[in-house]
């Protein structure tokens, strides 16, 4: 028996049908099995009937698919069944499978071709991967190269900069210094002039030492003393769209699979403004089967400036805080997905609020401060002085409200005005440098910033008084009243920055916050005549 064939051999037919040579030199022919050798035909009976054994085969059966003989399909279980010549079976059958091993072969042809094609493959990988390596390290060494580059440059305009500043400062040095020189040598001339004992020869030069006196100090308050120059540096690298780029970089090749979104659409009718706050909703174009993975939202500067990313991520609305009053913001949106970034939405224009609406934040208070109606009223369970902010921070633009007094028992100082979010909450406002405040008592007031006291001014406070904080940041100035009338001179000058509306008091006040006011008259006639 052939182990590969699986199919006994007599001797002859071993001889005749599996010569050993060619492919089947290679098949392990052994002894057949005990067994399947009864089971199957012995040598001499090959072409005997096994029912009939004095008959050999001598047609088909078809139905059957076995050979017979004249008996069976005379009386045997064939009878009934089609049967064909065994010569021409034989013929076709062998046909068939001539044709099946030319069909295998020519399979196994294109497998052999096949798996040289997959060697060479395995190499050209190799190869390819090595070249686009290269390739790929030489383009980022171009970047970095272009990078640096550009680095250079910058760094060249900041040595500018740094030695036209240090020459502007040297030069007034300088200037100054021969001035204090001339000063000093007029003013030794003068001690020793005054000195001389003799009248009618000191009053002959004394005139015009005294105009020489007053023409050098009034040199001296020209601006003199003033910088030409700021230490700050004013240049600012804008670095994020490029930032942005680096982490988009991608290969193409990642990103033919499906086609960038389509540009997202902004919903008009849920797109709002609260104060300096704003809400935009957007979604995809209705018949747009293209997936998206998220969206990334921009807004100018509210002065027609250039435009910056405020929100990337999954969700289809967003609230933008911390946005300037009365500013005109424009928005769009755009789409991304593994492919790529989709063009942008329709621009939508939104105008902030005018004047601000706002109570007092619980969240950011003294835990002593006692909140009422809807957060507009305060006071403090402690004698000591306790802060509270506002829950609106300005950064630009005219803002104005009032405090009226509930309740003034036993002349306590309370504080109005404006602080940085970190403001010192257990002591009074204006003890530390992140407020600006003025304190009032029954008789007058001070105005205090980093625990310095200026310009006490007579008027106080008393239950049913209003004080009024007037926030200019278009000016940077900040101007306190009382009961309609400016309490003193304007209080602090420069300001810039984010600040909160701010009081300190302690439980023998109350007060309550009045927004959204109109810009009292006294400041409007001070512009006015300026």
């Amino acid at each position: 028996m052939c182990e590969q064939c699986d199919v006994f051999y007599c001797d002859p037919c071993r001889l005749r049908c599996h010569p050993p040579r060619g492919p089947l030199a290679k098949h392990r022919l052994v002894p057949p099995a005990q067994g399947r050798v009864s089971r199957r035909l012995s040598p001499r009976k090959i072409s005997t009937c096994t029912d009939h054994e004095l008959e050999n085969h001598s047609m088909y059966c078809v139905q059957c698919k076995s050979p017979v003989c004249y008996q069976c399909l005379e009386e045997g279980k064939h009878s009934s069944h089609e049967v064909k010549a065994l010569g021409a079976m034989w013929k076709l059958h062998k046909s068939q499978l001539s044709q099946a091993l030319n069909g295998l072969s020519d399979r196994a042809k294109e497998a052999k071709e096949f798996l040289v094609q997959l060697r060479n493959m395995v190499q050209q990988i190799q190869e390819n991967s090595v070249e686009f390596e290269a390739c790929l390290v030489a383009q980022c060494d171009a970047l970095i190269d272009a990078l640096n580059r550009r680095k250079a440059q910058l760094l060249s305009r900041v040595n500018k900069e740094h030695e036209h500043k240090l020459k502007v400062v040297r030069d007034q040095i300088s200037h100054c210094t021969v001035k204090l020189r001339q000063t000093t040598g007029l003013m030794e001339y003068c001690l020793e002039v005054i000195k001389e004992n003799d009248p009618s020869g000191f009053l002959q030069i004394s005139d015009a030492l005294i105009r020489r006196v007053h023409l050098t100090e009034d040199q001296w308050g020209k601006g003199t003393l003033t910088p030409r120059m700021t230490t700050d540096f004013d240049l600012n690298l804008d670095n994020a769209p490029l930032l942005q780029s680096i982490h988009q970089l991608d290969f193409v090749q990642m990103k033919v699979s499906s086609p960038v979104p389509a540009p997202p659409i902004l919903q008009l009718e849920e797109c709002c403004t609260h104060n300096n706050s704003a809400t935009l909703s957007w979604k995809q174009p209705p018949l747009s089967t293209v997936q998206v993975e998220g969206y990334i939202l921009e807004l100018d500067d509210g002065n027609g400036g250039q435009f910056r990313e405020v929100y990337v991520g999954k969700e289809t609305m967003c609230t933008v805080d911390g946005l300037h009053f009365n500013s005109t913001y424009s928005a769009r949106v755009k789409a991304f997905n593994k492919t790529g970034v989709s063009p942008y939405s329709k621009t939508l224009v939104l105008q902030t609020s005018e004047v601000a609406w706002f109570s007092f934040d619980p969240a950011s208070a003294h835990a002593d401060i006692i909140f009422s109606n809807d957060n507009l009223t305060v006071t403090c369970n402690s004698y000591d002085d306790r802060v509270v902010l506002g829950k609106t921070g300005f950064s630009k633009g005219l803002h104005y409200w009032e405090l009226s007094i509930d309740r003034y028992d036993n002349h306590p100082d309370p504080a109005f005005g404006v602080a940085r979010i970190d403001v010192l909450k257990d002591a009074m406002l204006g003890k530390d440098d992140k407020a600006w405040a003025m304190y009032v008592d029954n008789n007058r007031s001070w105005f205090m910033h980093n625990n310095s006291h200026t310009n006490r001014t007579e008027g106080g406070i008393t239950k049913g008084a209003t004080v009024g904080v007037l926030l200019d940041l278009t000016r940077r100035t900040l101007t306190f009243s009382i009961n309609e009338d400016q309490q003193g001179p304007v209080a602090f000058e420069n300001l810039e920055g984010l600040f909160f509306p701010a009081v300190s008091l302690n439980r023998n006040v109350q007060v309550t916050l009045h927004t959204g006011l109109p810009v009292p008259e006294f400041y409007t006639s001070r512009s006015a005549m300026q």
